[in-house]
C-alpha cells in the first residue's frame, strides 16, 4: 500500500508500469536499455479512491487520461530506470494530492456603485481622447 494523504492510500497492484526506451539524455545507453518509465493507473476501477475524488482526478489529469478513465504518466528525465520509476510515481501522488485538496467555495461579491461609475467616467474620458485623435473629415459623419 502506497499512502498518498490522510485517509488515502493505493494499493501496489493497481499501479503498471512499462518500460520503453527513453529519448532524453543517455547517451549510448538510451539506445539500449529501456529506461523511460510509463506509468498506469486505471482510476475509474481503483478501489482505493472515493468516487467523487475519481471525478476530480481525472479531470486535472486532462490529456494525461484516457476514454477509459486510465491515467498515464511517462517519465524519462532521468538515465537510470529507477529515478524515471520514482520520478513518474511521485508524480502520480502529487496529483492525487491535488485532486484530494478540498476546494473552497467561491463567495459571490458585487461590484460597488463607485467603482462603476468610476470606470464609466474612464471609459467616457478615453473615448472623448480618442475622438479627437480623429481627422476632421472623419468627425462630420
Amino acid at each position: 500500500m502506497i499512502r498518498v494523504a490522510p485517509g488515502i492510500s493505493i494499493d501496489d497492484s493497481e499501479i503498471e508500469e512499462r518500460f520503453v526506451r527513453a529519448s532524453g539524455p543517455g547517451g549510448q545507453n538510451v539506445n539500449k536499455v529501456a529506461t523511460a518509465v510509463q506509468l498506469r493507473f486505471d482510476v475509474m476501477r481503483s478501489r482505493s479512491l472515493p468516487q467523487e475524488l475519481r471525478v476530480r482526478l481525472l479531470k486535472l489529469a486532462g490529456r494525461r487520461a484516457t476514454q477509459e478513465g486510465i491515467l498515464i504518466i511517462a517519465s524519462d528525465r532521468y538515465r537510470a530506470q529507477s529515478r524515471n520509476r520514482a520520478d513518474a510515481l511521485g508524480r502520480l501522488l502529487e496529483l492525487i494530492r491535488e485532486a484530494a485538496r478540498p476546494r473552497r467555495s467561491r463567495k459571490a461579491t458585487h461590484v460597488p456603485m463607485a467603482a462603476r461609475r468610476r470606470r464609466l467616467e474612464n471609459k467616457k474620458q478615453r473615448s472623448n481622447i480618442k475622438r479627437q485623435r480623429r481627422k476632421p473629415s472623419d468627425s462630420i459623419a
